[in-house]
């Protein structure tokens, strides 16, 4: 699976095809941290407002935004079930969120948490995931015919790490509140197993993004991926909020929607 690392890790359920699609009605962002704006506005806190998926922020110009600049009919219906620490243990759970809301437009971003544990160990088997994500797709399939998914990839935290790792207080926040401690854990050792682990765990993020590609390459043309450019993105810490050195800041929040919007649908304005 390594091999298609550059395919997929964030997820948008969306309709696909050459030609434009309608806008929905509804759309539903679906994942961790990530999408609920973790730390994007104040001190450990969600703030969905500046969400790249379904966030209201006119700076961060999320999917949501974008879409109702192009017509009416999803204004006001976005809808947020992403959680802060949510894994792919949790994507059925709000799956079945997005169907009892009849979503037209699903993002899902989620998989970092299945990596970002104490110890490798404790990381979710390839398998175990690819069985979880396999599960909800089937149900969206199902349980929301015509519904379009987007699927964008799992960040690569080993570029955060290059990022942080000669910051004195990236490393102390890292360090103090055990984050990602299976990547972030001894920031500066340059030590054999120290480089080893932490390329193992970005094989394992790789590993995930390809079961996101496959899974919504099996769901068909109402699917699409970001094409691995969240994982290939190479932020900054500018892009990271100060107040974990890990979330996206709203500036990081505005190049995801940016970023993952270019790769989307093309989606037809309604008539005015």
């Amino acid at each position: 699976m390594i091999d298609r690392l550059m395919v997929a890790a964030v997820l948008v359920v969306s309709g696909s095809g050459v030609s434009a699609e309608p806008l929905p009605s509804v759309m539903v962002a679906l994942g961790d941290s990530i999408s609920a704006g973790f730390n994007a506005c104040g001190w450990y806190v969600s703030c969905t407002s500046r969400s790249w998926s379904a966030g209201d922020n006119a700076g961060v110009r999320s999917h949501y935004v974008r879409l109702a600049e192009l017509g009416p009919s999803v204004k006001g219906h976005n809808l947020n079930f992403a959680a802060p620490g949510a894994t792919s243990a949790d994507l059925m759970g709000q799956v079945e969120r997005a169907i009892a809301a009849k979503a037209g437009y699903v993002t899902i971003l989620i998989g970092a948490q299945d990596a970002c544990v104490r110890t490798e160990k404790q990381m979710t088997p390839v398998p175990v995931f690819q069985r979880r994500v396999d599960e909800a797709f089937a149900a969206l399939r199902v349980g929301l015919p015509g519904v379009r998914v987007f699927v964008a990839s799992i960040p690569d935290m080993r570029r955060l790490w290059a990022a942080g790792k000669d910051h004195p207080i990236a490393r102390t926040f890292w360090a103090v509140a055990k984050i990602c401690q299976t990547m972030l854990a001894n920031p500066t050792s340059v030590k054999a197993k120290d480089v080893d682990r932490r390329a193992r765990v970005r094989g394992r993020l790789a590993d995930y993004n390809a079961v996101f590609a496959e899974a919504c390459a099996d769901f068909g043309p109402r699917c699409r991926t970001d094409d691995g450019a969240v994982f290939a993105y190479p932020f900054t810490l500018d892009q990271i909020s100060k107040w974990d050195f890990f979330h996206p800041n709203a500036e990081g929040q505005r190049l995801l929607a940016e970023k993952t919007f270019a790769k989307g649908f093309d989606w037809s304005p309604e008539d005015r």
